[in-house]
């Protein structure tokens, strides 16, 4: 539960992620997405796709002709949400039969047949690698079929597809670089869901980082279920694939799409601590431009619980790789991913994980409670034998140390300034604007005169464990 487990925030899950979008069309798109940041770029390519046969995206679903849900498996409150939200649409489809409802990612890869035969929710399903599909799909809908295309693939990376982006005038954006899991987390249903492990061509990355830049963006993220892994023209085994091309690595993949500008910020999710290699972490002291902000999932801070959620390292190999992060990018800001309650966890195992975390420092963590899913390895091998109530109380406690945490993290900074980003207008006040720093800290501002995009330099005056305020200076 690396990127697939960092979920956008919680106050946004379920919103719809819609603008018009440059391409205008006689037939109208509504698309949701939920869960992670994968899913919010693999609407732009669905978006990009169905832009080429006569839609254009809308905000407002009631005049859409087709609705398309980006779902996500990770937790069971994900589904219930998703399966809600579905029954209003199909409260829309009784007053307009012709109106096409589907879903699409993981949810639609795990559930294809209770949703499509049993409950009946929807009429398509396309699964994260059909997505070129959808077009036969829609069009099957049409005449009076249920459509169905869940199957995966070891190719597709939808690299020669340019999306259409939703934040039309947006900040910041995400870059798909590679797609799939091989890791095999005993928790997760990724590499059920979305397949094996494939990298896109680099150059079409880099092409797509320039031209977000010539569109106006100044930040793009580099996306993948495990950034680390990325490789192209090379083999797992370490063979090269085509002798008269480059093999390119994570590490040499972000000085590629760095050298596209310094005015474009480049930032990067998700990382697993196995694959995290020194190189890494020397690209990044390199450029000014790559964000100082590492998402390293720890998961637990026992080496026990590790080898059962199959993360493949220890509780002793993480803290080296967290010594090299401040060893080689020492202003870096460290967030991670915890799980509570997983099978078998002890009351001690428990307390190594909040060990950790104070000996980490974490600025930030998307913190959870097990959920056990579906055909994943734990559900197979593991009982899920931790009550609800003891995995909650575990929870709180990890969420209460974060917030001591964060609260220190928060107060180191007063009186430092940092170049922050403007990404908008605060949402509790219209006199304020709110950005990110390098180091993926959130400040917010008076307005003044300044506007989304803005490089401006902010001294920190005040804090609290989940808000950093400052004033602008030359």
């Amino acid at each position: 539960m690396d990127l697939e487990g960092k979920e956008i925030d919680e106050s946004k899950q379920g919103e719809a992620t819609m603008v018009a979008s440059n391409t205008e069309g006689s037939k109208k798109l509504y698309l949701e997405s939920y869960g992670c940041q994968m899913n919010f770029s693999d609407s732009e390519v669905v978006a990009s796709i169905l832009s080429k046969n006569g839609y254009s995206t809308t905000k407002d679903v009631d005049e859409a002709d087709v609705i398309l849900m980006n779902t996500c498996s990770i937790r069971e409150k994900a589904e219930d949400r998703v399966r809600n939200k579905l029954a209003q649409h199909n409260k829309r489809k009784k007053q307009n039969p012709e109106l096409v409802i589907g879903i699409l990612g993981c949810m639609a890869e795990r559930l294809k047949k209770d949703l499509l035969e049993q409950e009946k929710l929807v009429d398509l399903v396309a699964g994260p690698d059909a997505y070129r599909d959808l077009p036969n799909l829609i069009s099957e809908v049409g005449s009076g079929q249920k459509a169905v295309n869940v199957l995966l693939s070891r190719e597709e990376t939808y690299a020669d597809i340019a999306p259409v982006r939703l934040d039309k005038g947006g900040v910041t954006g995400f870059i798909s670089i590679m797609r799939g899991c091989d890791n095999m987390c005993s928790f997760c249903v990724v590499p059920f869901t979305r397949g094996r492990e494939r990298s896109r061509d680099p150059e079409s990355i880099v092409r797509e980082a320039q031209d977000m830049l010539d569109k106006g963006y100044k930040e793009v993220t580099l996306l993948g279920q495990n950034v680390d892994s990325y490789k192209w023209n090379i083999t797992k085994k370490g063979e090269i694939i085509d002798p008269e091309k480059e093999v390119v690595t994570f590490a040499q993949l972000m000085e590629k799409v760095a050298l596209v500008s310094p005015q474009l910020r480049v930032r990067f999710s998700t990382s697993h601590p196995k694959d995290m290699t020194d190189d890494v972490l020397e690209v990044m002291a390199k450029y000014k431009n790559i964000c100082k902000y590492i998402h390293l999932p720890v998961q637990s801070g026992n080496s026990d619980v590790l080898k059962r959620m199959n993360r493949g390292y220890s509780r002793e190999w993480y803290l080296n790789r967290i010594d090299a992060i401040k060893r080689i990018v020492p202003d870096a800001f460290i967030s991670t991913d915890i799980i509570t309650g997983f099978c078998g966890e002890t009351e001690e195992e428990h307390q190594d994980t909040l060990s950790l975390m104070k000996e980490v420092g974490y600025e930030f963590s998307y913190m959870f409670f097990y959920s056990e899913r579906p055909k994943t390895l734990a559900e197979r091998k593991f009982e899920d034998d931790i009550p609800l109530e003891v995995k909650k109380r575990r929870l709180t406690e990890v969420q209460s140390m974060q917030a001591v945490l964060a609260e220190t993290a928060n107060e180191k900074t007063v009186g430092n300034t940092y170049e922050v980003l403007i990404e908008g207008i605060s949402k509790r006040s219209d006199e304020h604007v709110y950005g990110r720093n390098s180091q993926n800290l959130t400040v917010i501002f008076p307005r003044e005169d300044f506007k989304a995009g803005d490089y401006v330099n902010v001294k920190i005056e005040s804090y609290t464990s989940a808000t950093v305020k400052g004033v602008a200076v030359k």
